[in-house]
C-alpha cells in the first residue's frame, strides 16, 4: 500500500488565467476613419485548457429553490460560459443524486417506491435547466449503468489500495420496523449546538457532521421510537490515513476563498477519523464483493461525490470517444472546479480530494468555490422545511436573464444574503431594465431615427469619446478579472458599471441636441455609444446569454453557439442595425401573490 503522505500535493491556485489585452487608442482629434478603428481590445495570450466544472448533485426528492440556483448552479453556469468565452474546452457535468436516504424517506411518506420520486423530480429539474438557460455538456444522473459501473471499480481501487477494511460495529435498529435505520432515518438533538431536529448525518442548523450514534435522544424517522443498537458488519474508509497529505494540500489553495479552506484546514486540524463506506440499504450501488453479506450498499455520500467521476466517462461515451474523458481527469494542465454550498465544503474539499488520492492518478480540485447560504427572512432557504418559495414560481413571473441578473447580483459569495421578491423586482426594473435595457434601447432608436437604422460614419474622435472607449475596455478586462477569481457578484456589478458609463457618456454629449445642427457629431456618438453597447453585452454575457446574444446579433456581431469570445467587438460603419424591440420588460407581482 502506498502512502498517501508521500504522494504529491497539487498545484498552487491563485484564481484562474489572466488574461493580457491591448487596446490602441488615437490621440483626441484622430480620424476614426468610418471602419474598424477605435479602442480595440484582443486577447493576446490563453493556451486553451481543459476545464471541467463539477455541480452539486441535487436530491431527486423536491423542487428546487433559488437557494440551489444561487448556491451553486448558476454560479457554475456563469463560469463555464466564460471560459468558453476565452477559448476553453469547457465540460460542465452533474446530475440528480437518485440514491440519496432523502429520497427513500420522500417515498416512504408518499407511499411509493424510490424510484417513482426520482421519475418525479429528475425530470422537473430538466424543465429548470432549460428556463433558466443552465448550459449544461451533461445533466444525468446516479442510476445509470456508468455510474454503477464506476463507482464499484472505485471501490476496488480503494480496497486494492489498502484503504478499505471491513468493521464490525453498531448501528441503530427499529425495532418495531424490524430493520436497520440509515443516517437520515435517525433523528435527534444535536450534540454541538442543541438542535433538536439534527439528521443522523448532519445537522442543519451549524452544518457539523455527525453518525446517527452522535445524537442526543434519538428517534427514529419510521416509527418515532428510541431505536437500538445492533451489530453490523461494513466496509470502513481510512480516512484517518489521510490527515496529512491533506492538510499540506489546502494550505497551498491560496486563491480559494477563506471561509472554504479555514473552514477545511480547521476540520482536518482537528482529526479525521474513519468513516463507513458501506450501509444497510438496498436502494444504492450494490457492492462488487459478496463478503459482509446481503442488504449492504456503497454509502451514498461517497458515491454521489463519484458523480464526477462517472459523468464525464459518460459524456465521452455519448461523443462515441469513450477515452475522451481521460483529458479532464489525468492532464495535470487540466483543471476542475466545483461549484457547491457551503454545507457541501467538507465533501468536496476534504472527503473527495481524500478519495481522489485513494485511487491515485487523478487531478485534484483546482479551486471549490462554496458559497454561503441565500436566507428568506433570515432563514437559510429549505426545501425540506418550506423556506423559501419553489424556483417555478419565480420562472412563472420572471424572464429568464432579468431573474439570472437578479440572483447573480445578489450570490451569498463571502456572506449569507437575504433575498426577498421585493428585491429581486427592484434588481429587474430599477438596474436591468432602467441602466442596460434603456441604454440599448435608446442608441438603437436614435440610430434608426437620424440614420435609418445603418451604424453611421464617425468623424475625429474627441478626448471624451476616446476615453469612453477606453473605459470599455477597461470594464471587460476589470470583469473578466473578477470571473477568473470566481468572484462573480463582482463581476455582474463592474460589467454593469460599463452600461452606466456608457448612459453617462451618452446623455454628455446630448445626440438628440447636436442632431439639430451638428449631424457630424451625432454620427461619432453614437458610432462610439454603439460600441459601448456591444462591449457592456460582451461583458454581460455570461451572465444574461440570451439577451446579450440578441444585442450582439443586432449590431451585427456573429455569435458562435458557445457564447461570444472574450474580446472588444468592433461594430462597422455600415451595419445594419437588426430589430431588437425592448430588451428587458419590468416585472409587476400581484399582492395575492
Amino acid at each position: 500500500m502506498s502512502s498517501p503522505a508521500d504522494m504529491p500535493v497539487g498545484r498552487m491556485v491563485g484564481g484562474g488565467p489572466r488574461n493580457t489585452f491591448r487596446h490602441d487608442v488615437g490621440p483626441p482629434g484622430s480620424a476614426a476613419g468610418g471602419h474598424l478603428a477605435g479602442t480595440i481590445a484582443s486577447m493576446t495570450s490563453h493556451e486553451p485548457t481543459k476545464v471541467l466544472v463539477a455541480v452539486a448533485w441535487p436530491y431527486a426528492q423536491g423542487p428546487l429553490h433559488l437557494g440551489h440556483m444561487a448556491g451553486a448552479y448558476l454560479p457554475a453556469d456563469i463560469y463555464a460560459r466564460y471560459r468558453r468565452s476565452l477559448g476553453d474546452d469547457v465540460l460542465m457535468v452533474s446530475g440528480s443524486d437518485v440514491h440519496g436516504t432523502p429520497i427513500t424517506v420522500r417515498a416512504d411518506e408518499m407511499g411509493v417506491t424510490p424510484q417513482e420520486i426520482v421519475d418525479k423530480f429528475h425530470p422537473e429539474f430538466l424543465t429548470y435547466w432549460d428556463d433558466l438557460d443552465i448550459a449544461w455538456d451533461l445533466f444525468t444522473t446516479t442510476g445509470t449503468e456508468t455510474h454503477r459501473e464506476v463507482v464499484q471499480g472505485f471501490f476496488l481501487k480503494l480496497l486494492e489500495n489498502g484503504y478499505l477494511y471491513r468493521h464490525t460495529t453498531e448501528q441503530y435498529f427499529d425495532e418495531q420496523e424490524d430493520r436497520f435505520l440509515p443516517d437520515r432515518y435517525v433523528e435527534g438533538t444535536c450534540p454541538n449546538c442543541g438542535y433538536l431536529d439534527a439528521r443522523g448525518d448532519q445537522c442543519d442548523n451549524c452544518g457539523k457532521t455527525l453518525d446517527p450514534i452522535d445524537l442526543i435522544d434519538p428517534r427514529s424517522k419510521l416509527s418515532g421510537t428510541t431505536p437500538v443498537l445492533r451489530e453490523t458488519e461494513h466496509y470502513y474508509w481510512k480516512l484517518s490515513a489521510f490527515n496529512e497529505p491533506l492538510l499540506a494540500w489546502l494550505k497551498q489553495q491560496e486563491g480559494w476563498r477563506p471561509h472554504v479552506v479555514n473552514f477545511a484546514v480547521g476540520m482536518v486540524g482537528e482529526g479525521l477519523h474513519d468513516r463507513a463506506f458501506t450501509r444497510d440499504l438496498d436502494w444504492g450501488i450494490p457492492l462488487p464483493v459478496d463478503d459482509i453479506g446481503p442488504g449492504k450498499s456503497i454509502y451514498v455520500w461517497w458515491e454521489a461525490l463519484m458523480g464526477y467521476f462517472s459523468a464525464p466517462q459518460e459524456w465521452a461515451k455519448l461523443q462515441g470517444d469513450p477515452d475522451a474523458w481521460r483529458a479532464w481527469w489525468e492532464d495535470p494542465k487540466a483543471e476542475t472546479y466545483y461549484f457547491v454550498g457551503k454545507d457541501n465544503i467538507p465533501f468536496h474539499a476534504i472527503y473527495w480530494p481524500a478519495l481522489i488520492m485513494g485511487h491515485g492518478g487523478l487531478n485534484l480540485p483546482t479551486d471549490v468555490p462554496a458559497n454561503q447560504y441565500v436566507t428568506f427572512g433570515g432563514l437559510k432557504a429549505s426545501k425540506s422545511r418550506g423556506v423559501g418559495r419553489p424556483l417555478g414560481w419565480y420562472l412563472d413571473r420572471f424572464e429568464t436573464d432579468g431573474l439570472r441578473y437578479a440572483i447573480a447580483q445578489s450570490l451569498p459569495e463571502s456572506n449569507d444574503t437575504d433575498l426577498s421578491d421585493d428585491e429581486i423586482v427592484r434588481r429587474v426594473n430599477d438596474e436591468l431594465v432602467a441602466a442596460w435595457g434603456n441604454l440599448v434601447n435608446r442608441v438603437v432608436s436614435m440610430t434608426s431615427r437620424y440614420f435609418d437604422g445603418v451604424v453611421p460614419t464617425p468623424g475625429d474622435l474627441s478626448e471624451a469619446d476616446s476615453a469612453a472607449l477606453e473605459r470599455s475596455v477597461a470594464t471587460l478586462e476589470e470583469t473578466g478579472a473578477a470571473l477568473d477569481a470566481v468572484r462573480l457578484r463582482a463581476g455582474i456589478a463592474r460589467a454593469m458599471h460599463g452600461a452606466q458609463d456608457a448612459n453617462a457618456y451618452l446623455s454628455d454629449l446630448a445626440p438628440w441636441q447636436t442632431a439639430k445642427t451638428d449631424m457630424e457629431r451625432t454620427a461619432t456618438t453614437l458610432w462610439v455609444a454603439i460600441q459601448l453597447v456591444a462591449t457592456t453585452a460582451v461583458s454581460l454575457s455570461p451572465y444574461l446569454p440570451s439577451s446579450s446574444r440578441k444585442v450582439l446579433e443586432a449590431v451585427g456581431v456573429m455569435v458562435p453557439d458557445r457564447g461570444p469570445s472574450w474580446t472588444t467587438p468592433v461594430v462597422a460603419s455600415g451595419t445594419v442595425l437588426g430589430d431588437l424591440g425592448p430588451l428587458f420588460a419590468k416585472v409587476e407581482i400581484e399582492p395575492e401573490d
